[in-house]
């Protein structure tokens, strides 16, 4: 059975978020949804790196409203800075980021988050797993940065991973 269904959480999130796609709970948008959701989950299943281990649900939560709300408040940031400033005042570049979270779906979770994350963007994970390249659109202290990240982000992350 669990090759049939090697993802159960998974499946029903993908089924889930198909009857919202389609808006529609008739029979062929139920049975086609049911279809994917086993499907995709069983042919996807080599391709994930380790078995999941959630823990600290409540920290889940609490990280997921605060890549929330600071995904909102990037947007407008960054909106502002592109609408108000030249684009030579504006200081980009990389930024390495040391990491001490080693899972990789805990790090998986990190790259969507600063990906998700208008301003900033994964680049590049090093060879060893510990420093994370990061563009970031406008750079106004780096070493605040990094130490965001680490509190923020791959504290919270090591909690719910490791």
């Amino acid at each position: 059975m669990k090759w049939l269904l090697p993802s159960p959480v998974l499946s029903v999130a993908l089924f889930l978020l198909w009857i919202l796609l389609m808006q529609s709970l008739s029979a062929g948008t139920l049975v086609l949804g049911a279809i994917l959701a086993i499907f995709w989950p069983a042919v996807t299943a080599k391709l994930r790196p380790a078995p999941v281990r959630l823990r600290r649900p409540l920290v889940m939560a609490h990280l997921f409203g605060r890549v929330l709300l600071e995904m909102l408040w990037s947007n407008v940031e960054v909106a502002w800075a592109i609408l108000t400033r030249r684009s030579r005042d504006i200081r980009s570049g990389f930024v390495h980021v040391p990491l001490e979270l080693r899972d990789p779906n805990g790090l998986a979770a990190l790259a969507m988050i600063v990906t998700f994350t208008p301003g900033t963007a994964w680049a590049q994970l090093s060879a060893d797993n510990r420093v994370l390249l990061l563009h970031v659109l406008a750079i106004q202290n780096e070493a605040d940065l990094v130490a965001l990240i680490k509190r923020r982000y791959e504290s919270p992350l090591k909690e719910i991973f490791e």
